[in-house]
């Protein structure tokens, strides 16, 4: 958050990385899931509101939170109980935990708060407004999102279709999942449908993998930009 360092994503950004001054800094794996859809949507009609719901997979906590997923399932499976939580708060095999991270001001996460001010400095609007619940679910890798957008236009999901379908990065498909978007570069969005009571409002379901797009990938991108 260094207003010295610019925060890039390459689709969203790239024109920040001109005023570097020996630092580009990587985005949070959630905030680059939800964005790489949001940011076509906030171009064109204008995006007022952002309410998020994560399903963070345990490849974001690290290499030990994988294991100890993998750990625990067994064990439960054998004894019908998790008897060593390993590197989370609780067990996480089949379970869901809403505090995976710090608790900071008013109550919300770090994740959470890093969500709010990712999103405002690499949009480059801070009116913006973010609301963000993240969430560990017991998948093994890639982050899933479910996000509404308010935006300043009307709007309906065939719009959003078409538009997200010309969106570098940003693959449509019927049924994005976990296993489906582990491994791949392009942000899986599925489930586009209108706000039955806002006519200018959609929601959308999106899949990533936290490992590429929301880290290693990502990073990739920006040297790419820098050299090419």
């Amino acid at each position: 958050m260094d207003p010295k360092v610019p925060l890039v994503i390459p689709e969203i950004n790239a024109h920040d990385i001109a005023w570097h001054q020996g630092i580009i800094a990587n985005p949070n794996c959630t905030t680059a899931v939800m964005l790489m859809p949001v940011a076509p949507i906030h171009r064109k009609f204008g995006v007022r509101r952002i309410v998020v719901s994560t399903y963070q997979a345990v490849s974001g906590a690290g290499a030990k939170a994988v294991q100890d997923l993998k750990d625990q399932a067994g064990e439960f499976l054998r004894t019908g109980k998790v008897t060593d939580a390993g590197s989370f708060p609780d067990p996480i095999a089949f379970n869901v935990l809403i505090h995976n991270w710090k608790v900071e001001k008013d109550g919300y996460s770090n994740e959470e708060l890093k969500v709010i001010q990712e999103t405002h400095k690499i949009m480059g609007d801070k009116s913006i407004q973010v609301v963000p619940t993240t969430v560990r679910v017991p998948v093994l890798n890639a982050h899933s999102e479910s996000i509404y957008v308010e935006t300043k236009k009307k709007v309906t999901p065939a719009q959003i279709s078409a538009l997200l379908a010309k969106s570098p990065g940003v693959r449509l498909t019927d049924h994005p999942m976990p296993l489906d978007a582990s491994g791949q570069d392009d942000i899986l969005v599925g489930r586009i449908r209108k706000d039955l009571f806002n006519p200018k409002a959609v929601l959308l379901w999106a899949v990533g993998d936290n490992l590429r797009k929301g880290a290693a990938l990502n990073a990739v991108q920006i040297a790419e930009c820098l050299v090419g």
